[in-house]
């Protein structure tokens, strides 16, 4: 019996695997086609008309691009001012290569760039960016300033000079001053909370509503769960035709609502939004003017808050459907201090 057993087992595997197996068809190679077209091309760094701006005369930049075609990429072969500076032969996609090419010493002045896309049949597609490299003085902060994004073409913090991470595929469009985020279904940009928020925080930007959704999150600092005893929840809804900006506090022991902070049509243009926060008081600001304030019976709590979410609620706040919002963010910035109304005027009216 206990040979049975053993030889028994092996047997009824084999089995197994021969009845699996019956069913699954055999992988055969098909023809990729016909190469017909020529590839497409798209530059998305440099933008035309807008200068490259660093507060490094020697720069580096990302150039980026999109090429696709129909079968198969050959090669990108990239020239800056007559030289090239890289030819690509190699992609994670035959079809679509989306290129981020790195580049240290981007200098001031006047430069061609030239990406030519070349198919493995010899068809190709070249196209010209001509675009300026300025330097720019360095950023001088405010005081309690400590995260600045202007959002000029990049994710980039001006004051740590540190890139922000990004999730998704968000855009650029153009903004209140210069370029602005551009929110995309499932996108958000995120931030450590190390350092910028405290007992007193602030934040303001530009901001331009794109209603649908209806329903998105804007600003999250919040903790895993559905818990707001602590952090911050800024969040726009759908009021008829019209939109609420809304406001949430956790300070420990229980939440305070600020909803609506305001309410604005749906198609509003540019708006300026500050939120000033002491250990005692919650002041709104929007186009410069206080228009709620909030007592707080204790200082704001960030226990469980690790970082900071742009453009959504994610992943913390995904509840009543502030997901991800499609609208524009312009001059984002956040203090370690209850800026004053003085300050909030200053930023507002700020070139």
């Amino acid at each position: 019996m206990k040979i049975l057993k053993y030889f028994g087992i092996p047997l009824l595997l084999m089995v197994m695997m021969a009845a699996c197996e019956k069913g699954i068809d055999p992988i055969n190679a098909v023809a990729p086609g016909t190469d017909e077209t020529a590839p497409t091309l798209n530059i998305t760094f440099p933008v035309q008309g807008k200068p490259v701006t660093s507060m490094d005369e020697v720069a580096t930049v990302y150039f980026k691009m999109l090429a696709v075609d129909d079968i198969e990429i050959g090669s990108v072969k990239i020239e800056l001012d007559g030289t090239t500076i890289g030819n690509l032969t190699s992609f994670k996609d035959y079809r679509r290569a989306d290129i981020s090419f790195k580049y240290e010493t981007l200098v001031d002045g006047d430069h061609v760039l030239i990406v030519t896309v070349t198919d493995l049949t010899g068809k190709t597609i070249s196209k010209t960016m001509n675009f300026k490299k300025i330097t720019v003085p360095p950023y001088t902060p405010m005081a309690g300033e400590v995260f600045y994004m202007p959002f000029d073409d990049n994710f980039l913090n001006i004051i740590s000079g540190s890139e922000v991470p990004v999730t998704g595929a968000p855009g650029f469009a153009e903004g209140k001053k210069g370029s602005a985020y551009a929110g995309a279904t499932d996108s958000y940009i995120t931030y450590p909370t190390s350092g910028i928020v405290g007992s007193t925080f602030s934040l303001a930007f530009w901001y331009k509503i794109n209603a649908t959704p209806l329903r998105a999150g804007m600003i999250s600092i919040s903790p895993i769960g559905d818990s707001r005893n602590t952090g911050l929840r800024l969040f726009r809804e759908n009021n008829g035709d019209n939109q609420n900006i809304g406001l949430n506090i956790g300070i420990g022991t229980t939440e305070v609502w600020m909803n609506p902070i305001t309410t604005v049509p749906a198609n509003q243009d540019w708006m300026h939004i500050a939120i000033s926060i002491s250990e005692a008081n919650a002041s709104i600001y929007v186009n410069g003017s206080v228009v709620l304030e909030q007592a707080l019976d204790a200082p704001i709590d960030w226990t469980g808050c690790s970082s900071i979410t742009i453009g959504s609620g994610m992943p913390n706040f995904v509840y009543w459907e502030h997901f991800s919002d499609l609208s524009l963010y312009d001059e984002l910035k956040f203090f370690t201090k209850a800026i004053s109304a003085e300050e909030v005027t200053t930023i507002y009216t700020m070139k």
